[in-house]
């Protein structure tokens, strides 16, 4: 049994879609990060960055005491390597996999994030903070799209490299990109958004949080952040 602990955030979907995609038993933990409860110590002790998402694998495959792992590329590769289910075998299957993930984690995710933060949270609208984050998303969106030209997904086969990024590029329209500028980016997102388990971590996400609004307090939280002392 695994239990993640989790919020409905890009990162938090990556790792819902991965169990629904390969039928194991969860359980989650919501961890309203609105409300701070990211820095509760008990989750601290899981995810010391104080970032969901993160899991703790009941049932590890070398039969020792559970596992905790935080950072969702890490959870990904995990998760993939415990069930054998969507990375390669292979070494060249295996990399070409790899690199494609650790391109999301390194630019997709934190460029398309800063483009949320300066075009939707930011309390100044800065020009051109809003412009450079918008232009590098989509050049991000033509790297992808140009990977998909000449291939289903975006290593090949169906892999966790798509589950990592699929759900950065669902909110395309708040990053300012139309999906037909991209016509292989939206094939592929097009075909992920049709299956089953995709469909169905998103409504586990629509149960948890039923509001996308981001109130004051919330912003103050999340955007607000220094060094936290430990007591």
């Amino acid at each position: 049994m695994i239990d993640l602990y989790y919020w409905t955030t890009p990162n938090g979907h990556k790792i819902t879609i991965f169990l629904e995609e390969a039928e194991i038993p969860y359980t989650i933990k919501p961890i309203n990060i609105g409300k701070g409860e990211q820095f509760e110590p008990a989750f601290l002790k899981i995810s010391p960055n104080n970032r969901i998402p993160a899991i703790v694998d009941h049932a590890p495959t070398d039969g020792g005491e559970p596992i905790s792992i935080f950072e969702s590329g890490a959870i990904l590769q995990y998760l993939a390597e415990k069930t054998g289910k969507f990375l390669p075998g292979d070494v060249r299957g295996r990399f070409e996999v790899m690199q494609w993930l650790f391109w999301q984690m390194g630019g997709l995710g934190p460029m398309l994030g800063q483009n949320h933060h300066f075009s939707q949270y930011a309390p100044e609208k800065i020009p051109y903070a809003i412009n450079r984050y918008v232009k590098e998303t989509e050049r991000l969106y033509g790297v992808l799209n140009d990977r998909l030209a000449d291939r289903e997904f975006v290593a090949g086969e169906y892999s966790i490299a798509d589950m990592a990024a699929y759900p950065w590029i669902v909110p395309y329209e708040r990053q300012g990109q139309n999906l037909d500028n991209f016509p292989h980016l939206k094939r592929w997102f097009k075909s992920i958004e049709a299956r089953s388990a995709v469909q169905q971590a998103y409504a586990k996400a629509a149960e948890i949080n039923q509001s996308s609004a981001m109130t004051d307090e919330a912003k103050a939280i999340l955007f607000g952040q220094g060094r936290r002392q430990t007591p």
